[in-house]
Formats: C-alpha cells, sequence, structure tokens
C-alpha cells in the first residue's frame, strides 16, 4: 500500500483525458484481493490501480471521464474476463476489445491437453499409444521446427515389452508424428 502510495502521483487524475490504446488486468494485491489495473496501452504507464475489480466499480470509475476522454480511447487490451467487454461496451463507444496473447495462447495450450488427456485415456495404459501421448506431453507444444529430428534417442516409455528393439529409439519429430 505505501509503494502504490508513493507512486500515486504517476497516475492520470484528470477526467479530461484517457490515452487511446488501455490494457487492463487485475493482480494479488492487499489482503490477497485482486485489484483492478489500468495502463496506457502505449508506453505501459499506470492510469489507474482500484482496490476491486468489480463491474460496478470500474464503470463509476471510467463513468467519471469526459465523454470526449472516453471517444477517444480506440483499443482496450484484456484478458478473457467477461464482464470487461460490458465495461468497454458501456463507456468506450469507439473502442475495439483486443484479447491479449499470453490469454490466448494459456487457453489454446489447455484445450489441447484437455484433449490429448482425452484421446489418451482412450489406450490401455501399458500401450504404446498412451506412453506416447502421456510422457512427451511438452513436445506438443513445442515448434515442429524446434524438434529434434536427426538423433533418436531410447525412452523406456515407448517400449512394446521387456526387450530392447531400436522402434524403442525415437527422434522427438518421430514422436510427435507418431
Amino acid at each position: 500500500q505505501r509503494v502504490l502510495g508513493n507512486c500515486s502521483h504517476r497516475f492520470i487524475d484528470s477526467y479530461e483525458y484517457l490515452p487511446a490504446h488501455l490494457a487492463f488486468d487485475e493482480f494479488k494485491g492487499v489482503d490477497r484481493q485482486l485489484h483492478f489495473i489500468c495502463l496506457d496501452g502505449d508506453n505501459h504507464q499506470v492510469v489507474q490501480i482500484l482496490r476491486t475489480r468489480y463491474k460496478k466499480t470500474l464503470l463509476k470509475y471510467f463513468g467519471c471521464f469526459s465523454p470526449q476522454a472516453r471517444a477517444n480511447v480506440k483499443t482496450v487490451t484484456m484478458d478473457l474476463n467477461f464482464y470487461y467487454q460490458d465495461i468497454v461496451r458501456a463507456c468506450f463507444p469507439n473502442a475495439q476489445i483486443v484479447i491479449d496473447r499470453f490469454h490466448m495462447i494459456q487457453m489454446l495450450t489447455r484445450s489441447f491437453n484437455s484433449l490429448r488427456v482425452k484421446v489418451m485415456k482412450t489406450f490401455d495404459k501399458r500401450s504404446r499409444q498412451y506412453q506416447l501421448l502421456k510422457s512427451p506431453w511438452k513436445l506438443y507444444l513445442k515448434k515442429y521446427d524446434e524438434l529434434e529430428k536427426v538423433h533418436p534417442r531410447y525412452n523406456w516409455h515407448y517400449k512394446d515389452c521387456l526387450n530392447w528393439h531400436y522402434k524403442d529409439c525415437l527422434t522427438q519429430a518421430q514422436v510427435v508424428k507418431e
């Protein structure tokens, strides 16, 4: 709280101006509560930090700005918090909503891993297919160009029986393809 108080003079305190590009997010702050932060999307300077991230509080705060200042906002970058979209539509008539890349990648990764686990569970736990989906899960998230394609490595997860076979040696690219 003391640190926020020391830097509060940097926040925008005029209700006649807002940056053209805003970014919304929340963070854990005092007493492990989620607080709202609004940044200038161009220079990443803090516009405001609010104690709560509740819709009513945000509508009240942004409602204090002049209609011209709110009309000046062109984009608002945010996570997938559903009520931020309502706030943007209500307060910023000319703004486009931009979902930030981090949260898009996070959502895609979770969806992909969920599908991978669902498919994996259709196989017997001792099967090669199950092991190829279970143990090297990080390989499926890598760019194909970054996978090892030349040097095969032995991995005991891929064996079909107790005897060692050459087919138990796979490159990272082969694991992903198989």
